[in-house]
Parts: C-alpha cells; structure tokens; sequence
C-alpha cells in the first residue's frame, strides 16, 4: 500500500525530491514572489497554498485583486496559469489547492465533488457550543436580507435550498466567553460553515455576515478578521497516494489564541486521521 504524504507545518516539500525556489516557469514579479512566499507543498501536478486571510479565491465586483489572477504569475511549461480547483471565502485562511495542468485540474475537480477531500477547519466562535460535539444538518438558501443577500436555514423543499452537514466537536475553551471548534464539513455550502456555528448559537468572532449576538463585546488583546481557518486537507493524488497537509495559523488567529491561552501544538494534527479527530 502506498503510504501517505505527511507535510509538516511550515515545510514546503515537493513530492519527487526538494521543490524548486522558483515555479517552472513562473515570471519574476512581486506577485509570483508573493505566491512561492505563501507554497505549502508542490510538486508535478499541485500547489497547496497557504491563502491569506483577505484575500479572495477569484474575482467579483470590485475585486481586482485574487488568487485566480495572481496565477498568472506562475504559468506551466506551456504557458497556461494554474486552475483553481476548489475556493474558500475572501476572510477564511488556510489550505487552497491549485492545479497546474489540464488534467490535474479534471482529477482534482472531481476528487472535491465527489467528497474524496477530507477537510479540517479550526474556528474561534463567542461562547461554547452546545453540545460540545455533534452534527449539524440542515437545508440553505440564498436569501435578501436586511443585511444585503445572505444564506440563510430554510425549511426542505423552499425554492433554491440544499442539504449542508458539518460535523464539529470543542476543542478547548476559555471560560464560556470563546471556545476553539474544529469543524469538518461534509457538504461545501456557501458560507455553509459561518451559518452553522452561528445556528448553534456560538459564531465566529468577526464575522461581519453571520455574528449574530446583540451588544456583544469582545475581550481585549484579540486578532481581528474573520476567526475561521482551513487547517488542514488530506487527498488522494493520481499516483494512488494520500497527501495530507496542515497550514499554521494566520498571524490575527495566532493573537487571539495566545490570548485565550488555547494552544495550537496541543496534539500533533498530522498523528490524528482527518476522520477520527
């Protein structure tokens, strides 16, 4: 059986020997610069990056600048720019694949319709959950609210609403002021996992859609920006093995957990199956 491709966090390994400093192909700009700053794992046929908070998966209006434009930086032997093969919002941070063929693209694409993507995102929600560990399932839909147009729970069968499940589990808390979730998204809704934590009555600090806690006041010495990371990603290649990777926190969720005295290294995330955590 082939074994599986642990990357440590913080490293940058490729896959057949050391990665190159410099992407085949890739122009010497700021921006490509930016890129191969931000390379978690390459080799032949992805990159993993570690997207910043901030900065959006592809544009949109008034969005000029994004990952899917910033690739152009990085073009292939023949010259095409990396594909996108699946997105996280504009303000979650963490573990975005990229593509950097054609058929890489199609073998990825599938890989994260079909659900073969294991994903583990860390999250900073205000109070704790109740329970500490569950599943919530339930139907969305995009709906305009007061607040501009939102996803929104609505019963099944309303025009326009799909099924979303995410498991999540408390990791640590703080008092019963903030608490460290762990979700594991089984669908990939939009915003699917802002809206689930702010069902269960615990949203994630920062969030300018979904907090949903009247006169609330955060604790000082905390980050801001949306507190929701893509921490790790575990995929099956197209040589039959497993990769699996962990991205360290942002710097402003890295604040608020040295100030809520949560612990990053309290477990080593690539000895745990993405599956059993």
């Amino acid at each position: 059986l082939e074994q599986p491709i642990h990357v440590a966090i913080g490293a940058r390994p490729a896959l057949r020997g050391e990665a190159p400093a410099k992407a085949e192909g890739a122009i010497d700009s700021d921006e490509a610069r930016f890129l191969r700053g931000i390379i978690l794992y390459e080799d032949d046929e992805i990159y993993v990056f570690n997207k910043p908070h901030g900065l959006a998966s592809q544009g949109g209006s008034g969005t000029y600048r994004h990952m899917d434009g910033l690739l152009k930086n990085m073009p292939n032997k023949k010259g095409e720019a990396p594909r996108l093969v699946h997105r996280l919002d504009r303000d979650t941070s963490g573990c975005l694949v990229v593509a950097k063929t054609k058929a890489a693209a199609t073998h990825f694409g599938t890989v994260f319709r079909s659900r073969s993507a294991r994903k583990i995102y860390w999250a900073v929600v205000a109070g704790n959950p109740v329970p500490k560990q569950g599943t919530i399932s339930c139907f969305l839909a995009k709906q305009e609210t007061r607040d501009g147009e939102q996803m929104v729970v609505v019963p099944n069968g309303t025009p326009g609403a799909q099924h979303s499940m995410t498991h999540y589990s408390t990791t640590d808390t703080a008092s019963r002021r903030f608490a460290w979730v762990t979700l594991k998204p089984v669908t990939g809704r939009t915003h699917q996992l802002r809206v689930h934590m702010a069902q269960l009555g615990t949203p994630i600090l920062d969030d300018p859609r979904y907090f949903n806690i009247p006169n609330y006041e955060a604790a000082a010495g905390l980050g801001e920006g949306l507190h929701l990371h893509a921490r790790r990603i575990s995929l099956p290649l197209r040589n039959g093995q497993v990769l699996d990777i962990s991205a360290p926190l942002p710097p402003h969720m890295q604040q608020s957990f040295d100030a809520l005295g949560f612990d990053a290294d309290r477990y080593d995330v690539q000895d745990v199956d993405p599956e059993k955590s």
